[in-house]
């Protein structure tokens, strides 16, 4: 762990506690008409942190909560609420983590870095997609291509905003909730809902 990525760990309890306090109801959007999706996530796939090809369909009964990730962001503590989530809710929610350096490169290392980094600061045994991008481009992940397309998700628009936005999918593949950087894992607003 770097000395920033220290003084993050550190902090971020603070972080988290000023985010709570101002609110985070522009950081929260939910499907509230239940729109259907016009295409199945379970359609698509992604290779893991390790290579393997992991189609979305072996979780179909599960919620899915899909993360992007970076190790350097001063949301990097999230790991740890997330690994708690994965461990709370193991039989009906799968948590999976998706590297990316599009936000002010703050994924510089290689997935055997990013994986080492994730198990040994923060105990993270979620799954964890390869590194890949998030935001439209050639390298963006088809998973977010996916989340923030109304034409493929049914209602939803919004790229992610930052690191550790979150996107909540039901057990048919209905997009529940997209949920800003700000608002933690371990909140009502997301916890709520699984």
């Amino acid at each position: 762990m770097t000395l920033r990525q220290s003084f993050i760990k550190a902090v971020y309890p603070a972080i988290a506690a000023v985010s709570s306090w101002f609110g985070n109801t522009k950081n929260y959007r939910q499907n509230e008409a239940h729109v259907e999706p016009i295409e199945s996530i379970y359609d698509l796939s992604f290779s893991s942190i390790t290579d393997k090809k992991i189609p979305l369909h072996a979780f179909k009964g599960k919620k899915l909560l899909l993360v992007n990730t970076a190790s350097d962001c001063g949301f990097t503590p999230q790991l740890a609420d997330l690994q708690q989530l994965h461990e709370e809710y193991a039989g009906s929610l799968v948590v999976i983590g998706f590297p990316s350096n599009d936000f002010k490169e703050q994924e510089k290392g290689s997935d055997a870095e990013i994986e080492s980094f994730c198990k040994v600061n923060y105990g993270v045994n979620f799954l964890m997609a390869k590194k890949s991008g998030v935001l439209p481009g050639p390298a963006q992940n088809s998973v977010f291509e996916w989340l923030p397309q109304s034409s493929k998700n049914g209602w939803n628009n919004d790229p992610p905003v930052w690191n550790f936005t979150k996107y909540l999918v039901d057990e048919n593949s209905i997009l529940v909730a997209v949920y800003g950087p700000t608002i933690s894992p371990q909140s009502k607003q997301l916890t709520n809902k699984l």
